[in-house]
């Protein structure tokens, strides 16, 4: 099957230099070329641990011993025993105390405080560590008004995540004992787009290529089997807001059946969707059975063609999450194995990333 069909030479060049244009003028252009894009993915693995603390954050119960957002002051932790009894009496008037933790130590409660305050002040470092290159590159001129509109796009997008995790808390402060795990999920896809963007730009700037514009054959499948992993990742991020990872850990069987038969115990509509416990867990095995059968039939099509390492990657990568996902779910989620599943997404979203980006663009120079 052919993955793209023969650009011109005359429109492959216009389009390389429009590429190579991503970084500035001409000299300097490759020179910072290098270094926008090691930058770049450092930023990718930051926000891969920042969902990985996050992660951690969650299965500790930890996200809601902070109960306000001081995005400047609260970057530094309570430093004195006042301090500290002051911040657990907050923590004391929430459902989540009153309800799961009720005569918590303070001890125990500066742990869930820690992981909490870890979570929020990384975010602050992405931040930084985002703003402080970007400036220097475009002091430097390294990065055209394109990329650098594009790049501070991605601020802004990052610094909405921020907010986002904060109506996500807010949501756990009044009425639950938890955060609802409909904020959980848009808080997770938000991250996971914004790795994907920060992806994808990466990839552009390292070898700049010209896009095919053939939403067809090979670059259809791949988007398609791109967005089913990210669809997969937001179920997850529901079985994680339902703690559905500690009921029914058979394989391949739900409570001796296929088909749970609490499946609709969220309530006949499709709410139970999202709200049954067995409906999640359901929903996301078989999402994990339907990226499994795309990357194969993917692997098999790019076989011969330029994409076939590309789609090895792939199908390596969803074959050990499928396994990992198993072994985490029999063992009823464990905290080391619910990250390193959760790490596992991030590689096979990467590696779809990279799939799609190989099976839409070519070189512009053939």
């Amino acid at each position: 099957m052919a993955v793209l069909e023969e650009t011109t030479a005359g429109g492959a060049f216009a389009h390389n230099q429009g590429a190579a244009a991503l970084t500035a003028p001409q000299g300097r252009a490759q020179k910072g070329r290098g270094a926008i894009v090691a930058w770049l993915f450092f930023m990718c693995a930051l926000v891969v641990l920042m969902v990985l603390v996050g992660g951690a954050t969650r299965l500790t119960d930890s996200g809601l011993s902070i109960t306000e957002w001081k995005p400047v002051t609260g970057a530094i932790p309570p430093l004195s025993e006042a301090a500290w009894l002051a911040e657990f009496d907050k923590y004391k008037q929430i459902p989540e105390y009153a309800l799961v933790n009720q005569g918590m130590s303070l001890s125990a409660f500066k742990v869930i405080y820690y992981w909490e305050w870890g979570h929020r002040l990384l975010g602050r470092v992405i931040g930084l560590a985002f703003i402080a290159p970007l400036i220097y590159f475009l002091v430097r001129g390294f990065v055209s008004a394109r990329l650098g509109a594009a790049l501070f796009g991605l601020f802004i997008l990052g610094g909405a995540q921020g907010a986002l995790g904060w109506y996500m808390v807010q949501s756990g402060l009044t009425e639950r004992v938890d955060v609802s795990q409909y904020r959980l999920a848009a808080h997770l896809g938000l991250a996971i787009l914004l790795f994907a963007a920060l992806f994808w730009t990466a990839l552009a700037v390292r070898n700049p290529l010209a896009p095919a514009a053939r939403w067809k054959g090979l670059g259809l499948g791949a988007l398609v089997l791109t967005i089913g992993v990210y669809g997969q990742i937001i179920l997850g991020a529901f079985v994680a807001g339902l703690r559905a990872g500690h009921t029914y850990t058979t394989w391949p069987l739900m409570d001796g059946r296929f088909f749970p038969e609490a499946y609709f115990h969220g309530g006949q509509n499709i709410a139970a969707l999202f709200e049954s416990i067995a409906a999640v867990q359901f929903n996301h095995r078989i999402g994990a059975y339907m990226v499994a059968a795309g990357a194969v039939w993917f692997y098999l099509a790019a076989r011969n063609s330029e994409l076939e390492r590309r789609a090895r990657y792939l199908l390596y990568a969803v074959g050990g999450q499928v396994l990992l996902g198993i072994v985490t779910l029999v063992s009823a989620t464990p905290i080391h194995l619910g990250l390193a599943h959760q790490g596992g997404a991030l590689i096979v979203f990467a590696a779809a990333l990279y799939a799609l980006h190989g099976a839409v663009h070519r070189p512009a120079f053939q």
